[in-house]
């Protein structure tokens, strides 16, 4: 599978820190900020960080959020529609599929089930 990842995968793990609670990418507009998070969120867990697992949900709850008011026009097309295979857990892979299917659908309410889903299999 050929894959790029939106984030340098040789920078500390403070600096990805930085960008996942950040959010969003300043110079790439037309990637949803929720796979920039996944990858960031991966990469932190590859590395054994401690806090990648609590940073990734609050983000993804804070993210959701803003989508859910309407506040703020996020991007809804899907730029990397393969990276849940990047995720060994193949139910988790499926979920976070389901879970950006959803939004660029602008269908919150399901999402939101499925980030709680998200929530539970990752900190499970």
């Amino acid at each position: 599978m050929q894959w790029s990842p939106l984030f340098d995968p040789s920078v500390e793990s403070r600096v990805l820190i930085r960008t996942m609670r950040r959010g969003v990418l300043n110079d790439e507009e037309s990637v949803m900020p929720e796979s920039l998070v996944w990858q960031v969120f991966l990469e932190l867990r590859r590395r054994g960080d401690p806090e990648a697992k609590g940073l990734f949900i609050s983000t993804l709850k804070q993210l959701h959020s803003r989508r859910a008011l309407g506040a703020v026009s996020l991007p809804v097309m899907d730029g990397s529609p393969d990276e849940h295979r990047l995720v060994e857990d193949a139910f988790l892979a499926d979920l976070w599929k389901a879970y950006k299917k959803c939004l660029s659908m602008n269908r919150t309410g399901p999402a939101s089930q499925l980030l709680k889903d998200i929530e539970e299999r990752i900190t499970a």
